[in-house]
C-alpha cells in the first residue's frame, strides 16, 4: 500500500529535522517555507518544493504545520495563498505549531465544515528532540484522525498522547511551558547563587542534575549556558508567545499565574536586551549579568 502524501509548512529550528525524518521514511513530502533556502537541503534529499501553502496542499493527503505564532498559523489555513483554499475532502491538517486553543478549535471547525479531518498536535523536546526523533507530541482532535496520523508521530516522536478533543492538544503544551517557565527561572536563580558563593557551576550541575532538582531543562539547557552557547534551540520570542497565550488562557479560566507572570516579565527583559532570537537559556545570562535586578 502506498504512503499518504504529506505537505510540510514551516522548515524551521525543529520542522526542518520533522519533515526530514518523513522523507526518510519513504513518505512523499511536499515542503513550503517562507524562506525558500532553508528548504534546500529537503529539496536536495528528494522533497518537493511548493510556491505556496495552497500549492502544497493541493494533492495532499496530510499537511503538517509548524510556524511561528497563531497569526502565522491563521494565515497559513485562512489567507489567500492558504490550506483551505485548496485542501481536498478526505483530507487531514495537523497543526504541530505551539498556538491558541481557541484557534485550534477554529481550524477543527472550518475543516470539519470542508470534510477534512484536524489535529492540534504541539510538540515538546526542543532541536535535539527534532534531530532525533523522540518529540513528546500532544494531540487533541477525534480518535479517527488521531489513529490516521499516528503512524506519522511514531516517525517524528516518542511520547505521543490524544488528551482530548480539539485544542486539548494545544491546553496540554500550555501546561508544558508553564513548567518550563517557572524551572528555568529556578535553575538560572540556583547557577547564579552557585556562582555568586564562589563554586564552580559546572561542578554544582554535576552534583544536583541527578537529584530531586533534576530535569531535562537542567540536564540539556544548563550546560549550553554555561558554556556561553545560547544558540536556539526554541527561541526566546516564541517562549514568550507560549507564556502570553497561557496567561490569556488562564485568565479566561479565572486561573491567576503569579509564577508565570513572573518568568515572563524577566524573558520580556531578556527580549528587550536583545536577546528574543537567542535560546530560552539566554535567561541564564541575564542573571550572571545582574540585569535580573535592573528597573
Amino acid at each position: 500500500m502506498s504512503k499518504e502524501k504529506v505537505a510540510f509548512i514551516g522548515i524551521g529550528v525543529m520542522g526542518k529535522s520533522m519533515a526530514g525524518h518523513l522523507l526518510e521514511a519513504g513518505y512523499p513530502v511536499s515542503v513550503y517555507n517562507r524562506t525558500k533556502s532553508k528548504a534546500d537541503d529537503l529539496v536536495a534529499r528528494g522533497a518537493t518544493w511548493a510556491d505556496s501553502p495552497a500549492a502544497a496542499s493541493a494533492d495532499a493527503d496530510i499537511v503538517i504545520t509548524i510556524v511561528g505564532f497563531p497569526a502565522d498559523v491563521e494565515e497559513t489555513y485562512f489567507g489567500s495563498e492558504g490550506i483551505f483554499q485548496t485542501m481536498q475532502p478526505g483530507g487531514l491538517v495537523i497543526d504541530m505549531t505551539t498556538s491558541s486553543p481557541i484557534l485550534a478549535k477554529r481550524i477543527a471547525s472550518v475543516a470539519s465544515e470542508k470534510g477534512i479531518g484536524a489535529l492540534d498536535a504541539p510538540v515538546s523536546g526542543g532541536d535535539l528532540g527534532a534531530k532525533e526523533a523522540r518529540l513528546s507530541i500532544m494531540v487533541g482532535g477525534d480518535e479517527a484522525s488521531f489513529e490516521r496520523a499516528n503512524p506519522l508521530f511514531e516517525i517524528m516522536g516518542k511520547n505521543i498522547q490524544l488528551q482530548g478533543t480539539a485544542g486539548a492538544g494545544q491546553y496540554t503544551k500550555m501546561c508544558n511551558q508553564i513548567a518550563i517557565a517557572a524551572g528555568m527561572v529556578a535553575i538560572a536563580e540556583s547557577l547564579a547563587y552557585a556562582k555568586a558563593a564562589g563554586l564552580d557551576p559546572k561542578k554544582v550541575l554535576a552534583s544536583i542534575e541527578t537529584g530531586a532538582a533534576g530535569s531535562w531543562s537542567l540536564s540539556n539547557l544548563a550546560p549550553r549556558a554555561l558554556d556561553g552557547n545560547y544558540d536556539p534551540g526554541f527561541f526566546v520570542k516564541h517562549f514568550i508567545k507560549d507564556m502570553g497565550i497561557a496567561i490569556e488562557s488562564a485568565t479566561e479560566m479565572g486561573l491567576t499565574l503569579p509564577g508565570l507572570n513572573l518568568a515572563k516579565a524577566l524573558y520580556d527583559r531578556v527580549a528587550a536586551d536583545g536577546g528574543a532570537d537567542d535560546g530560552t537559556h539566554a535567561l541564564f545570562r541575564f542573571y550572571f549579568e545582574g540585569k535580573q535586578v535592573a528597573g
